[in-house]
């Protein structure tokens, strides 16, 4: 038996036009999963859903959504069940990181936005998912944290805050939910080359920072945070819930 084979399972990534997303969307296709492109932008869906459904026919549809409305991710998860009847896995990948500097000097609605799209959102997409996934006792749950949630920043200060919410919510959901056998963990990415992230690894000192403090000497790369997400997604993990696998290039340790 392959542990790690995703064949009738079905999963929701957000933020998956790319970056991580995209990587993890795709590996999940290519394990034999039904998946779900969605972003706030269409067009970029589309053309992700295009390129899995080319090399997988039939694995995925693309669906637009806004972290900053309820309704439009609740018409997202219901297009989801129609399309392919039901959700066996969620990841809660997409985020927003609008400032980059000390707290004093984020803008209050950056402040909201942040802790909206971060942490609002991420419970309300769980809150849409989890019951089905526990009335069949069967689910996956993976909150795409970053190891800002891990230690201190001086630049990603209100970001990091939520990055730590997501590792204390998916302690506390495990314990909700594990009785359904509903498991709910948290990925904590390192620096990765993504659009998302440029800000930082576009900065000669930073990323200079960055890698130096790497065990592996360098950023990661997308398709590389793509393993420990079919790991949690997959009956590979099915002992496991309520935990954070870091995934940094060894820069914590």
């Amino acid at each position: 038996m392959n542990q790690f084979d995703m064949t009738g399972k079905v999963a929701v990534v957000t933020g998956s036009s790319r970056g991580i997303g995209r990587a993890i969307a795709e590996a999940i296709a290519d394990h034999g999963g039904k998946v779900v492109i969605t972003s706030r932008n269409l067009g970029p869906c589309e053309e992700v859903a295009a390129a899995i459904n080319a090399k997988h026919p039939g694995a995925a549809i693309a669906v637009s959504s806004s972290l900053s409305a309820k309704e439009s991710l609740q018409a997202m998860i219901d297009a989801t069940r129609q399309a392919f009847g039901k959700i066996d896995v969620l990841v809660c990948n997409a985020a927003s990181n609008p400032h980059y500097g000390p707290m004093a000097t984020i803008s209050d609605d950056q402040f909201r936005k942040t802790l909206d799209h971060n942490i609002v959102a991420q419970h309300w997409l769980v809150t849409m998912v989890a019951p089905e996934m526990r009335a069949r006792k069967s689910g996956s749950i993976i909150l795409v944290s970053s190891i800002g949630g891990l230690r201190g920043s001086p630049i990603l200060g209100v970001y990091a805050i939520t990055k730590a919410a997501d590792i204390q919510m998916a302690r506390n959901l495990a314990r909700e939910f594990g009785a359904d056998n509903v498991r709910v963990n948290a990925i904590a990415p390192g620096l990765v080359r993504t659009d998302f992230a440029k800000a930082l690894w576009e900065n000669p000192d930073n990323l200079k920072h960055s890698v130096a403090s790497a065990c592996l000497g360098r950023i990661g790369e997308p398709h590389e945070l793509a393993g420990a997400a079919i790991f949690l997604a997959s009956d590979a993990s099915s002992f496991m819930t309520g935990q954070t696998i870091v995934v940094d290039g060894g820069v914590v340790v």
